[in-house]
């Protein structure tokens, strides 16, 4: 009898591991960068600050959990959410503790190719 992985889990053991897996500020900032676009790792980097080692080894906790999805694009690795509606969850979690949430967008001289192409767009529209 062939066993379905995902059914190896109960339903309260597998909302636990999503808690479990998006449970740290860093990983929070991550979702929230991500966004609902598919953003590219330099990208990432150059939003939040890190260190490309930093975030990659929480990229693939989240990925591992299922909470992220990577696709290549040539040398760039790019991530988007598994479900745009955990955005919705943080934003809730968020109200309910009287925050607001932080509008993370990339430094002016974010290098990575959507930002790059991106500013020659502005440019050539001027």
């Amino acid at each position: 009898m062939v066993m379905n992985i995902r059914s190896k889990f109960s339903p309260p053991e597998k909302i636990s591991r999503i808690f479990n897996a998006i449970g740290t500020p860093a990983r929070i900032q991550i979702l929230l960068a991500i966004g609902a676009g598919e953003p590219c790792v330099c990208h990432l980097e150059a939003v939040l600050g890190w260190r490309q080692a930093y975030l990659s080894q929480h990229l693939m906790a989240l990925r591992k959990a299922g909470v992220v999805i990577d696709r290549r694009v040539g040398r760039n690795k790019h991530y988007r959410l598994n479900n745009p509606a955990l955005l919705d969850l943080i934003q809730q979690a968020a109200e309910m503790e009287g925050q607001n949430l932080p509008r993370l967008s990339p430094s002016a001289d974010c290098s990575c190719p959507s930002c790059r192409h991106d500013r020659e767009c502005e440019q050539e529209c001027v």
